[in-house]
């Protein structure tokens, strides 16, 4: 944890109710749990003054607290598949300030992110500290240009969802980018009503080798390669 007090925290949602990978969070990744990877970068960035895991689960509460962040066990009644994540992060900003812990900032990061790198979590807070901006999140290129995509139809065929650039050259397209799935900073001090991915908000862009949401098997095992292919380079 920093020295001094930056008035920042880290809340790292992770359920233990995973059906698709069982025990998705604190499954074994290179000799760690999962979650692991998370804590550490944050760790590593020097700018959290706590690091909370909140959590339905015991065993999972002890691994968070085995690599240095605090557990926190969520009430039964947002610890179901239906509940978001912002009613999740928001009873945890409601402990907080029940024990009169007041931040100016906190983030929230994806407990699925072993390829998070804590350079963009820095950066993260340093532009959103000096913007008018409300969020600041991690956002990673499209690998072509959505505007040549097309959809399979009922009838097994294609259909494009803008024909009008079926012969437009993509790299005449203008360039999309998506959600990368692993942080998300929130300034406290402002409000906004509009999305995360709206006017209020700062990307961070995120290279495309560094951004691997897992949510199936087969996104386990192309992190499981880009984790190796990242290690063995560096």
């Amino acid at each position: 944890m920093p020295n001094h007090k930056t008035n920042c925290i880290a809340i790292i949602p992770a359920r233990g109710g995973s059906k698709r990978i069982p025990k998705k969070n604190i499954k074994d990744f290179f000799g760690k749990p999962l979650i692991a990877y998370s804590i550490e970068a944050a760790l590593k960035s020097k700018l959290f003054d706590k690091i909370i895991v909140t959590t339905d689960d015991e065993e999972i509460m002890r691994v968070a607290e085995y690599y240095g962040a605090q557990p926190y066990k969520r009430p039964d009644n947002i610890a179901d598949d239906f509940t978001s994540t912002q009613p999740v992060i928001d009873d945890v900003l409601e402990y907080l300030k029940h024990n009169n812990e007041q931040y100016n900032y906190y983030c929230t990061i994806y407990a699925t992110a072993p390829l998070l790198q804590e350079k963009y979590l820095i950066e993260g807070f340093k532009k959103l500290e000096n913007s008018e901006a409300v969020n600041a999140f991690s956002v990673t290129s499209m690998p072509f240009p959505i505007k040549r995509t097309f959809k399979i139809t009922q009838n097994n065929t294609c259909e494009m969802f803008w024909p009008e650039h079926a012969l437009t050259r993509s790299q005449d397209l203008e360039e999309a980018y998506q959600d990368a799935g692993q942080f998300y900073w929130t300034n406290l001090k402002k409000e906004s009503n509009e999305i995360m991915f709206g006017k209020d908000s700062i990307p961070i862009i995120i290279p495309r080798h560094l951004a691997q949401d897992i949510d199936t098997l087969e996104d386990w095992e192309r992190a499981e390669v880009l984790y190796q292919v990242i290690n063995k380079k560096s």
